[in-house]
């Protein structure tokens, strides 16, 4: 049931939104246009404008405070701030609002910045979400690759004790930034990218509710990223306290701190701006005859999300401008000498870290259950309890945060609650585990490169849960909280659950999304070296956390070298088998076999347009007249592109049987 694809428009060689232009277009023409010859007077504009203000400041307030009035530091810190936002402004990321608060007349909507005809379309602000999308997921790919090749430089030097070929400081800052690049930069945005592709033609909607605030937050992305990296340039080199960035420490660590702090912050800030979208979108957007229990489960898995994200973030928003607070101007809110409370940085912190595990894995949920279904040629088994169980976790998020402060020295009376909570989440999460499994019996199942990943997921995100529940006892947390245990814990939880739902989604959406087919023998090399060499790589960590080998280390007793030497040589050929994943995605997009508008013969509207979607993804408004997983039930059909026909029972056009949950 493919609609037909909308003609592209006219071409826009040398238009004034591409940041690349017409050769032939004057030097100043491009200086004044949104694009990045804009971008990069106007960054310098703003670093101009950090030496500025910071002078002015220090020299209003004379020599009894400051006794230089320029300060690297300060000056620095204004312009990490200063400078990506005139580098956004100068893009055009704020042009159409600049235009209103001025009141300028409004510019006429051409849809010239909407959509993608060349390659050059993706570099920059464009309206389109499905092009957004895109921009997402291959961006957050460039930081899983960084992330990525920090572990094995940090494994490098864990093959044996003692110092390989870097000191410990080093070491601390690879790993500090290896989590917080793969944390903000890669798990969290590269779902907004899944979500932002599909979500909206799930729903049957056109585009998102608000385009250009979805072209803003897709480039904060790619600033905090690169200010994050940056920290290695930074005199006494990167942040290196942790992903945590726990207080006081790192109030008092080198100005590489701050790259951190004001990278999370341009990360939040997308994350927060994408949640909104995506609220707004689901809730106002749906297509006629979508009520919510007709919604599929990747919507209402990102309608959760948005819920945590919009709730949450603010609190590790606040964490880092107190970090800021305490190290610019001296407010000391973790100075336990000048009053300060050690121990509330950790609880802000924890109070958006913990619901943002479940930021990180309700959204892969979605992509598992539509997978699964589809695989299977089977309806949900418990649709409605899947989605319920959904927002019992937004719910329960909140209330485990302490777990992870067991070894804290909070008091002691919080430690029960917490660990009772902490029991209690398992529940819902244990629904979907059996609720995937029930779906699976006796399904007709097709073991293709998605459904693999699909299946490990399940594997290897259960063992992190049932880990995770070990670690809801208090003896064993106590015992084991700065143990190698908790490295195994959190990769089976992240890269066991999150990676692997993100590999199974980018196989299964890979043909909406380019038009293309993927090299299937490639697909099932690189899931049989993902699973193997993950499993290699990660299970032994358990055995020698339970040994008492602790992590956040450099080096060890040499009673670990033979374990960690294994695990080594498991960690550089899980990321030789990335390899294959790159080779197979960027030739299969440049020539791979043209991909039909339903390759995998599912149900939900995405599949009923062309592959890729047309710019404006609909010819005509779908109308959906039944659940989005009636497999197996004879003439269901989930929706129709264009009205129900007038007197068909429930919407349902002649001839068309109604789901069962109708």
């Amino acid at each position: 049931m493919a609609t037909t694809v909308q003609a592209p428009g006219p071409a826009r060689p040398g238009s004034a939104q591409s940041p690349f232009g017409d050769r032939r277009t004057s030097l100043g023409a491009k200086l004044r246009a949104p694009g990045f010859y804009r971008a990069a007077w106007m960054m310098v504009l703003g670093v101009a404008f950090a030496f500025a203000l910071t002078w002015l400041v220090r020299m209003t307030t004379g020599h009894t405070t400051f006794h230089h009035f320029i300060d690297g530091e300060a000056v620095l810190t204004v312009a990490l701030i200063a400078a990506p936002l005139m580098f956004l402004v100068g893009i055009g990321g704020f042009d159409y609002w600049f235009y209103w608060a001025v009141g300028r007349p409004t510019r006429p909507e051409d849809h010239s910045g909407h959509g993608a005809y060349t390659w050059k379309d993706y570099f920059r602000i464009n309206t389109d979400h499905k092009v957004i999308g895109i921009q997402y997921t291959v961006t957050s790919f460039f930081f899983l690759l960084v992330g990525g090749l920090i572990a094995m430089l940090m494994r490098a030097e864990l093959a044996q004790p003692g110092a390989q070929f870097i000191d410990a400081n080093t070491y601390n800052s690879l790993f500090s930034v290896h989590a917080s690049i793969l944390i903000f930069f890669f798990i969290i945005p590269v779902f907004a990218g899944f979500g932002n592709f599909v979500i909206p033609i799930m729903i049957g909607a056109p585009d998102m509710a608000f385009p250009r605030l979805n072209a803003l937050s897709y480039w904060l992305l790619p600033v905090g990223g690169l200010i994050m990296l940056s920290s290695f340039l930074a005199p006494g080199g990167a942040f290196a306290d942790g992903w945590t960035a726990y207080a006081p420490l790192s109030t008092d660590m080198p100005v590489g701190q701050v790259f951190f702090s004001l990278g999370v912050q341009f990360a939040g800030a997308s994350s927060i701006m994408t949640a909104l979208n995506f609220l707004v979108t689901i809730i106002t957007m749906r297509a006629p005859g979508m009520s919510f229990f007709r919604m599929p489960l990747l919507v209402w898995a990102n309608f959760a999300t948005s819920l945590l994200v919009v709730i949450a973030t603010p609190f590790i928003a606040a964490s880092q401008f107190f970090v800021l607070l305490d190290r610019s101007l001296g407010f000391n809110f973790f100075n336990a000498g000048a009053g300060g409370d050690v121990l509330m940085y950790q609880h802000v912190f924890w109070f958006y870290s913990h619901p943002a595990v479940y930021i990180m894995m309700l959204p892969g949920f979605g992509i598992i259950s539509e997978i699964i279904a589809v695989k299977s040629r089977k309806p949900i088994f418990g649709y409605r309890m899947m989605a319920f169980s959904l927002l019992a976790i937004v719910v329960l998020g909140f209330t485990v945060w302490a777990h992870h402060m067991f070894t804290s020295g909070m008091s002691n009376w919080i430690r029960y609650p917490m660990a009772i909570t902490t029991c209690i989440i398992a529940v819902p999460t244990g629904i979907k585990i059996f609720s995937w499994l029930a779906t699976l019996w006796r399904g007709v199942l097709h073991l293709d490169t998605p459904m693999l990943f699909t299946l490990a997921f399940l594997v290897t995100f259960t063992i992190g849960g049932i880990s995770g529940v070990a670690l809801a006892m208090l003896p064993a947390d106590i015992d084991l909280s700065s143990s190698y245990f908790i490295v195994a814990h959190i990769h089976y939880v992240l890269f066991g659950g999150s990676l692997m739902t993100i590999f199974a989604g980018v196989y299964y959406w890979f043909p909406k999304m380019t038009g293309r087919m993927y090299d299937e023998r490639l697909g099932k090399w690189h899931f049989w070296s993902t699973f193997v060499f993950f499993n290699l790589t990660f299970m032994p960590m358990h055995f020698l956390g339970l040994e008492g080998m602790p992590r956040r280390v450099a080096t060890y007793s040499t009673q670990f070298a033979d374990t960690n030497l294994f695990i080594s040589i498991a960690s550089w050929l899980l990321g030789l088998s990335t390899l294959i994943f790159l080779y197979n995605m960027i030739t299969s997009w440049r020539g791979g076999p043209r991909a039909v508008a339903n390759p995998w013969r599912g149900m939900t509207l995405e599949w009923q347009v062309s592959s890729p979607p047309p710019v404006f993804n609909f010819d005509r408004v779908p109308t959906v007249v039944g659940g989005p997983y009636e497999y197996g039930v004879p003439g269901a059909v989930h929706g129709i592109l264009g009205p129900a026909p007038a007197g068909a029972a429930a919407g349902a056009p002649p001839g068309v049987r109604l789901s069962r949950s109708e």
